[in-house]
């Protein structure tokens, strides 16, 4: 039944991916300014709040791992594994964003790149979560987790630093899309792709972070099995 739950899940999700390419591409009106460039921000955007919700998941499972290593492990494990799903979803999203920015940014700005406050900030926490990985892939010893835990919350905190930077700072950045004014906010069809897109690359990375969970939950109980197993054989 988890198969064919994963399976109808994943031909959904599919489906949404494919209806928010067509509302983007071919349905979504042509912006004045930036012409048929602008059409990235359909996936710009959505990919910059997938990522900062995955980031948040991080940060709860890394604050579940220390809450409760010591006296509850099975719940401690479970966090850990939520916290390291998260950061790895999160920094593919991020990925995207820091990817698709400077393609749009070529075109809108004449610039690959600038060292705003918005782009260099959003480069620190891309940076902060590849160490976050690269800890947990190449650290050891009994203290890796903690650390990990501890750097996981401390990268989450630039997360709100990044989403108000271009309220705080006068950046290369436009200006906020949302909540940015009297002259903010979308046409209704521009609005809708939008949101369609939101839902597809939601929908596309929860998938991915609970098949992820499930592999790390593996992983660990077969670490500890081997753990047992080596200690009952001295």
């Amino acid at each position: 039944m988890k198969k064919i739950a994963i399976g109808l899940y994943a031909a959904l999700t599919v489906a949404l991916l494919a209806w928010g390419f067509y509302q983007a591409i071919y349905v979504a009106p042509d912006e004045q300014t930036m012409h048929e460039v602008q059409r990235i921000f359909y996936y710009h955007v959505p990919s910059a709040m997938v990522a900062f919700l995955f980031f948040a998941v991080s940060l709860a499972g890394s604050i579940g791992y220390l809450a409760f290593r010591r006296h509850r492990d099975v719940w401690a494990q479970a966090a850990d594994a939520w916290a390291l799903a998260g950061a790895e979803v999160g920094v593919v999203f991020c990925s995207v964003v820091l990817i698709t920015g400077p393609i749009w940014g070529r075109r809108a700005w004449g610039i690959w790149w600038t060292w705003d406050a918005r782009l260099t900030t959003t480069l620190v926490l891309w940076l902060i979560y590849v160490s976050y990985l690269l800890l947990r892939r190449f650290a050891a010893g009994p203290q890796v987790q903690t650390l990990a835990a501890v750097l996981g919350i401390f990268g989450a905190l630039d997360v709100p630093i990044v989403y108000m930077s271009n309220r705080w700072w006068r950046t290369q950045h436009p200006a906020p899309v949302f909540g940015g004014g009297e002259d903010s906010g979308l046409a209704p069809a521009m609005a809708t792709a939008f949101c369609w897109n939101v839902l597809a690359w939601l929908a596309w990375g929860l998938l991915i972070l609970v098949l992820r969970y499930h592999v790390e939950r593996q992983q660990q109980k077969f670490a500890a099995q081997q753990a047992q197993a080596a200690l009952d054989a001295e």
